[in-house]
């Protein structure tokens, strides 16, 4: 068993990983957080707000804080803090794993389209439709700033910064959300198109189901590659036996 485990966070397989550690009053835990988020709500044992300093200052403060194990539970398109993770553990030789939650599949009456960055996204909308339910985070709005002639709804859990669309309606509010608050706000703002990128898991799966109930199309950005070598696990479950550690029952909420 690991003494202290370092969880890159940001996600709410990060919180429910450090909240059955603490509980378990067995290894120092410390969750890190990028900041990017005002109020990330409470979160078992220690934790620290801000970067590193890349891969580096990463490396470095493994060492100072004798981190034994390194768990990689950040959304799966920080790809950056990934990167400098796996750099961080090879120079020295901590342990390390990403939580990497499994991809969105497509049923056979879903209406995808994939893409690979938000740009081509965004060159995809207007062949698709005129009012668009924007769900791909506060920090990439900017790459559809150039799309005058459509309506936006976006829906974040702070207010985003500008650039973005002239038209923009924004929602604030955070998950998780039914199959049918999905519903009721597509149809209530007659949304003809859905963009999202490919997050994965269940916990923002809803919208994608109220668009297959609405026979709406969405963009789906597809995730950037992981390092190359990494080892990942698809659950808190498989972190937890990663670590050593056996699971006895539910997890704490």
């Amino acid at each position: 068993m690991p003494s202290h485990v370092l969880i890159l966070g940001g996600t709410a397989e990060a919180r429910e990983l450090a909240a059955v550690l603490a509980a378990r009053r067995g290894p120092r835990v410390t969750t890190s957080l990028a900041g990017r988020v005002a109020r990330p709500g409470v979160i078992a044992g220690d934790v620290r707000i801000g970067g590193f300093g890349g891969a580096e200052g990463l490396a470095d403060w493994l060492r100072e804080q004798r981190v034994d194990a390194l768990v990689d539970a950040t959304h799966p398109f920080a790809a950056g803090i990934t990167a400098n993770a796996a750099a961080a553990a090879a120079a020295t030789g901590v342990p390390a794993v990403v939580l990497h939650r499994p991809a969105w599949q497509a049923g056979p009456d879903d209406r995808w389209h994939t893409v690979a960055s938000l740009d081509t996204a965004a060159d995809l909308l207007s062949s698709l439709g005129r009012r668009v339910f924007l769900t791909t985070g506060r920090l990439g709005l900017a790459a559809f700033a150039h799309l005058t002639d459509l309506h936006f709804v976006v829906r974040s859990v702070e207010l985003p910064d500008p650039p973005m669309p002239p038209h923009t309606e924004v929602l604030l509010a955070r998950g998780p959300f039914t199959v049918a608050d999905e519903s009721a706000l597509l149809y209530d703002h007659c949304i003809d198109v859905l963009v999202t990128k490919d997050s994965g898991g269940e916990a923002t799966s809803a919208k994608l189901t109220a668009a297959r109930h609405l026979a709406l199309p969405v963009v789906i950005v597809a995730r950037p590659p992981l390092p190359h070598g990494v080892t990942t696990v698809p659950d808190v479950a498989a972190a937890l036996a990663w670590l050593g550690l056996k699971t006895t029952g539910p997890s704490p909420p």
